[in-house]
């Protein structure tokens, strides 16, 4: 029998999904929760084996619930049950550690599937909202300004990890050069730091050049 907990702040949703999970025999609902600081309480009262958590709720949201609650338990299984698909929502969601993502819209026998799916270990997400996980299906990246060559140069040794008075010694430049290089570079390819700078850098471009 498979242990299930609802945390949605709507209760015509709870009641809803109730009704659809008791109707099963292999699925009994142990408790219901408005909001992530209750869902909390409940996972501490009915040790529920999956959560079926919402993720926009008021008060605690589903993101912050979920990251709190699999600190303390490691076994739960948590699935988002959400209207929104959209890429960060689904990064976040999964990152705080949900182990599935659906969408409220979805089909009764796909929701019940995805709650055995979690229950033995799998990872249920909507076909609608798998591309926002999926390397080879991510969304378009933003266009990227043209680097001139010394920007390709200071770039590649920033991905070296060369702080600004290394760049400057060894392209023989000054270290203010450097730093407004550094500054156009990031505006150019989309970034705030020097972390994610490297990374862009590996993925685009080829490091040609040794100093």
């Amino acid at each position: 029998m498979i242990r299930v907990l609802l945390v949605d702040d709507h209760r015509l949703v709870r009641a809803g999904l109730a009704g659809l999970l008791e109707s099963v025999p292999d699925m009994v609902v142990v408790g219901e929760a408005a909001d992530g600081h209750r869902a909390i309480e409940a996972v501490r009262e009915t040790g529920p084996d999956v959560v079926l958590m919402d993720v926009s709720m008021p008060g605690m949201d589903g993101i912050e619930a979920t990251r709190t609650l699999v600190v303390g338990n490691p076994d739960l299984r948590i699935v988002a049950l959400t209207s929104f698909s959209d890429q960060t929502r689904v990064a976040q969601m999964i990152a705080a550690g949900a182990v599935g993502y659906l969408l409220k819209d979805c089909e009764p026998a796909d929701l019940l599937n995805a709650v055995r799916a979690a229950h033995r270990g799998d990872a249920p997400l909507d076909p609608r909202v798998a591309g926002a996980l999926l390397p080879g299906r991510r969304p378009p990246e933003p266009a990227v300004q043209p680097l001139s060559a010394r920007e390709r140069e200071v770039l590649l040794l920033v991905s070296k990890g060369l702080a600004n008075k290394q760049i400057a010694r060894a392209l023989g430049i000054s270290e203010q050069t450097v730093k407004v290089h550094v500054s156009n570079v990031f505006r150019r390819i989309g970034v705030n730091d020097r972390t994610s700078a490297a990374l862009w850098a590996r993925e685009h471009l080829s490091p040609v050049i040794e100093y």
